[in-house]
């Protein structure tokens, strides 16, 4: 026997840990997240926030360490990783940069000490598009 089911999610919506701390807050629309959501940890701190077309991450992102500060940041298209991307050092510096184009590594990655100087670079060949010829 089927079980009923439950209307699909719409409106605000917010989500708690079982401590009754924010765990997430944003927005439904047919069951699906849709807008701008914010996650958070457990101590209250800001883990991730960014939007979401029917489910599935888009546009920019920004991610968050424990500490408060920047971990990672990013955009989506069609949920795959899209164009630049920056990673932090746990202190702040920046890690590296790296470009995407549907998901895959393209172009220039650029990797730094903590100082902020070069310690390498590599070239990525862009993905080849579905269908194209060779």
């Amino acid at each position: 026997m089927k079980s009923k089911s439950k209307k699909p999610k719409n409106g605000a919506h917010k989500e708690y840990y079982r401590d009754g701390e924010l765990a997430s807050a944003g927005r439904y629309a047919k069951g699906k997240r849709e807008g701008a959501w914010k996650f958070y940890l457990k101590n209250g701190q800001l883990r991730a926030n960014g939007r979401f077309e029917a489910d599935k991450l888009t546009g920019p992102w920004k991610w968050y360490r424990a500490n408060g500060r920047l971990m990672q940041t990013g955009s989506f298209t069609k949920h795959k990783l899209d164009g630049e991307w920056k990673r932090y050092r746990i202190t702040g510096e920046l890690y590296d940069i790296r470009h995407f184009s549907a998901g895959k590594k393209c172009g220039l990655s650029i990797v730094f000490d903590a100082r902020g100087n070069v310690l390498r670079t590599q070239h990525h060949r862009a993905p080849k598009r579905a269908g194209a010829k060779r």
